[in-house]
């Protein structure tokens, strides 16, 4: 690390909000931003911050029992302290920079130089080799008849349906470029690899290829041995592994960076999902791997190892540029019921190809950086190791409810995925009807059209490529929804939650199910009013929850879910929110409005709201839907051929 760093001083917001009349007006007591941290909590969190991520090992038994159960409260305790850490507030927000720094704004474009680029297709599918895309709704009643063997045309078609750029904006002196999968800041911290067998028109060999969007090609990194597919997968599968640059987002957001960085996993991950679902591909993140697996499946052990430093630095730090490797999703075809795999042999391969052959040095992204150093004390503590599991099972695919088919406007899937936009501004004028809501709302449950079972197992389309149950629920704010109040809704999206979300929220709530709801949807009335200002007031005084249709907050079941399933699910619960808000974004564009995510909200005052106390729920990710206004001094141009500049 450059000895020029300097300490973070002076970046940090200060900024001071008064409480809102209004929100005093609804919030109970205590009062209205209360301690966030106890003093013994802190205590324990800040020495998690100040000694080694890497506990010793033990050789006793017994010992080393206890010395797992010491660092898994450990690792709870730091991240407990870092979800706190990075709440905003009403009095402040979370640290960050003060101004932006455009000297040094992260090259969204991530390239391996030197390393062979192979294009390709980007055009509309030939009619003769593939049939038209089928309806966006339609998938979430079946899947299409899948596509083998994989081709170049198809791999193509994925990745241009899913990480690819879908426009390029321009407004004066300034020209941007926008991509099918959403991203907090339009900053796209997610790069994604491709490992697959051999393709015709691609490579002749097996291969791990880096995706380049700009150039929609591939960056050939390595050829790996040609039986390591047939060993372990089924015939005609691939890989899309998924890596997040912290430094990309923490530029602008700062400490808080690393739940953005999380949310932008999740949108790509429902993003392949449904548009490997256009091609009759079905998609399981493989979560028995873990960081070093994943690590080695995408090359990343060309970046050199990041020390930590103390404390938040400014300086030349190129080193955290580095790729946090994040999951890897096995594509194939629908129908596969599952397959033995052996998952100590499948690690034991994977991390053989550190000693094969890499191709190319990866890019400058800044000339100066700030390292906020809690970004990366976290994801140490959540990192994942191999867990050997079972039998790859696949269940079937679990058709969604229907309510209001009538809503969409018979687009393609590929027309809804690469006309997706996030909405600047919403028009406070647009409405929906209730059964578009309740329709939008279906396509949001996790188990589909269960016929009287209960929502909480991930069986429909997107949230099936995620292999843990659902523990991320919603908050809504009806504003202009026609024949429904407006008011504070709840959608149960797994009902084993029920008892305990009624119990830990307010008494007073009706928790009655509002007209004309379709039995199969866990929605529920919780209080009738004009919520507007209060929902505009929550997510960070922004007119843009306020001014749509509806929005809503995502709570996660957060710390039981850490204690039982372990630490390393602190992300992968920001990638649940984020495969929801995915769903969100392309429902809106199909029935013709849009919707954005809301990553500024202040934390606390949302669970006081709803009479939340503690971790066991915690407020993620906001959403809002609406009409969009469209800002006519940005032009609009063709994503292919792009402009040639890089941000």
């Amino acid at each position: 690390m450059s000895s020029s760093l300097l300490p973070l001083r002076n970046l940090t917001t200060t900024t001071t909000l008064p409480p809102s009349p209004l929100l005093l007006h609804f919030l109970p007591a205590p009062p209205l931003i209360p301690s966030f941290t106890p003093p013994s909590f802190q205590s324990q969190a800040m020495a998690s911050f100040s000694s080694s991520s890497s506990p010793s090992p033990s050789t006793s038994s017994s010992s080393s029992q206890n010395n797992n159960l010491d660092e898994h409260e450990h690792k709870l305790s730091h991240v407990l302290k870092y979800h706190n850490q990075t709440k905003h507030s009403f009095t402040n927000y979370a640290r960050g920079p003060h101004n932006l720094d455009w000297a040094n704004q992260p090259n969204p474009f991530r390239r391996y130089l030197s390393s062979p680029l192979l294009p390709l297709l980007h055009s509309e599918p030939n009619p003769q080799t593939l049939t038209l895309t089928p309806l966006y709704h339609s998938l979430f009643l079946s899947l299409p008849s899948p596509h083998p063997p994989v081709s170049k045309s198809t791999l193509s078609q994925l990745l241009f349906d899913s990480l690819s750029l879908s426009a390029w904006k321009s407004t004066g002196f300034s020209t941007w470029s926008l991509r099918v999968n959403p991203s907090s800041g339009n900053l796209h911290p997610t790069e994604a690899y491709v490992v697959a067998p051999p393709i015709p028109g691609v490579s002749d060999s097996a291969f791990v290829a880096h995706y380049a969007p700009k150039e929609h090609s591939l960056e050939l990194r390595a050829e790996i041995p040609s039986g390591f597919f047939p060993k372990f997968f089924p015939p005609n599968s691939f890989l899309v592994g998924l890596s997040s640059v912290f430094w990309r987002e923490a530029w602008k957001y700062g400490e808080r960076a690393f739940r953005y960085c999380n949310h932008d996993v999740g949108h790509a991950i429902g993003a392949v999902a449904m548009a490997a679902a256009g091609l009759g591909w079905d998609v399981k993140v493989l979560d028995s791997l873990g960081c070093e697996e994943l690590k080695s499946l995408m090359g990343l052990h060309v970046f050199p190892e990041f020390e930590i430093p103390s404390r938040a630095v400014r300086g030349k730090i190129p080193e955290i540029e580095f790729e946090h490797p994040d999951c890897v999703m096995l594509v194939y075809p629908s129908g596969v019921g599952g397959f033995d795999v052996n998952w100590k042999e499948l690690s034991e391969a994977i991390l053989g190809f550190d000693k094969l052959d890499w191709k190319g040095k990866p890019n400058s992204l800044s000339k100066e950086h700030v390292c906020w150093e809690v970004i990366y004390r976290t994801a140490e503590a959540v990192k994942k190791p191999l867990t050997l599991g079972e039998r790859f099972l696949v269940e079937p695919l679990q058709r969604s409810g229907v309510c209001g088919e009538s809503a969409y406007k018979g687009l393609t899937v590929r027309e809804v995925v690469r006309k997706r936009r996030s909405a600047v501004d919403m028009d406070g004028v647009t409405e929906i009807e209730r059964d578009a809501f309740y329709q939008i709302l279906l396509h949001c449950l996790p188990s589909g059209c269960q016929g009287g079972g209960r929502q909480g197992r991930e069986l429909a389309l997107p949230f099936r490529a995620l292999p843990w149950d659902a523990e991320v629920h919603a908050a809504l704010f009806v504003h202009r929804v026609v024949g429904l109040p407006q008011g504070l809704y709840f959608l149960v999206r797994n009902e084993d939650h029920f008892d305990k979300l009624k119990k830990a929220m307010l008494p007073d709530f009706l928790w009655t199910k509002p007209e004309g709801c379709p039995d199969d949807l866990p929605l529920y009335e919780l209080l009738r009013l004009d919520c507007r200002q209060l929902s505009k007031q929550l997510s960070c005084h922004q007119d843009i929850a306020s001014d749509g249709c509806f929005s809503l907050g995502m709570l996660a079941r957060m710390e039981p879910t850490l204690r039982e399933k372990n630490v390393w699910m602190y992300p992968r619960l920001f990638w649940e929110t984020g495969v929801l808000g995915q769903v969100l974004y392309l429902e809106a564009h199909a029935i013709g409005i849009s919707a954005t995510g809301i990553g500024c909200f202040f934390d606390n005052p949302v669970h006081q709201l709803l009479g939340l106390k503690g971790s066991t729920f915690q407020s993620l990710y906001h959403f809002t839907v609406g009409g969009p206004v469209l800002d006519k001094r940005i032009m609009s141009l063709p994503a292919y051929p792009g402009p040639d500049v890089d941000a």
